[in-house]
């Protein structure tokens, strides 16, 4: 199975917990992965046109959820490995069309949009979900060889709209225009990473790093052993001083006073003193970036300093 089907069966089994992060995943997998078929005399319908039986089931319930119909068809590409793709077909009536303006995939005047708006993706929870949804339709991720993932857009803002939302997030993708079609991606491992553990693909995550630990370990093994030992080194000291930040804000009492973000980052730093912050960020709940972390880390130990 290939690094890309591991993250779609990931992400697919992952429930939403709320209406608003349901509707921000529907939108992620319909700028990512629909289209609009006009039917005449003013009627539409959205297809869903996916490579993974699991993301159609998975784009079939969530429709289900807001009461919208769906029909899963199958059909085989002319091209490339002629492999079976999965379309869900929306018919165009009033719920479902209601459901799609609501998700910012369709205007109030059922003409495609290029991204949703700000409503759709107001709080991290739906930026998550929203990014989910789009990996889910239309990402692909290599490696780890010269480790790439790419979320695939229609347009170019769409490609930009998805680059925006993983900055607020601490995370990174940088977009491309491609002709006939436009990508957000991420190169690098800690590039690739943060997006991933955004997104909530914490099994990738570790699949991933385990790919590239040992592709990398049987064609550097000794360069690799003496960056090892420096990395560990240099996190065992960053990891020192964080204890040491924590202990001293307990003990002040300064710490229950702490947003609880930096709470629970503190706690996770005294029951994991050794772990590197990229595995603290996937224990965070929800999970957080490996940018995001260092940044709650180092705000402990700078009101620690005061």
């Amino acid at each position: 199975m290939s690094l890309s089907d591991d993250l779609r069966h990931e992400l697919a089994a992952i429930t939403p917990q709320s209406s608003c992060d349901r509707l921000a995943e529907l939108s992620g997998l319909f700028h990512s992965a629909g289209s609009e078929h006009l039917k005449g005399r003013g009627e539409v319908s959205v297809h869903l046109d996916v490579a993974d039986p699991a993301v159609a089931r998975r784009a079939f319930s969530l429709l289900r959820a807001f009461g919208v119909g769906s029909e899963i068809r199958t059909y085989r590409r002319r091209a490339f490995d002629g492999g079976t793709r999965y379309q869900l077909h929306v018919a165009g009536d009033d719920r479902a069309l209601q459901v799609l303006n609501e998700a910012g995939v369709l205007s109030s005047r059922l003409t495609p949009l290029e991204h949703p708006p700000k409503r759709v993706v107001a709080r991290a929870c739906c930026r998550a979900a929203y990014l989910r949804g789009a990996l889910l339709g239309g990402g692909s991720l290599s490696g780890p060889r010269s480790p790439h993932l790419e979320i695939r857009s229609a347009e170019l803002d769409g490609a930009k709209f998805l680059s925006r939302i993983a900055e607020k997030e601490g995370a990174r993708l940088d977009f491309l225009d491609r002709g006939r079609h436009a990508v957000a991606y991420a190169k690098g491992l800690e590039a690739i990473v943060d997006v991933l553990a955004l997104a909530g693909a914490g099994r990738t995550v570790l699949l991933f790093e385990e790919r590239a630990v040992m592709s990398a370990t049987k064609s550097r093994a000794n360069r690799l052993a003496n960056a090892d030992h420096a990395n560990l080194v240099r996190t065992s000291r960053a990891a020192h001083e964080q204890l040491r930040a924590v202990e001293l804000l307990r003990h002040s009492g300064q710490l229950e006073k702490l947003p609880m973000p930096l709470q629970e980052i503190a706690e996770l730093r005294e029951r994991h003193p050794t772990l590197p912050l990229r595995e603290l960020a996937l224990k965070c709940r929800p999970p957080a970036t490996k940018t995001a972390v260092h940044r709650r880390l180092r705000k402990l130990q700078r009101l620690a300093s005061v």
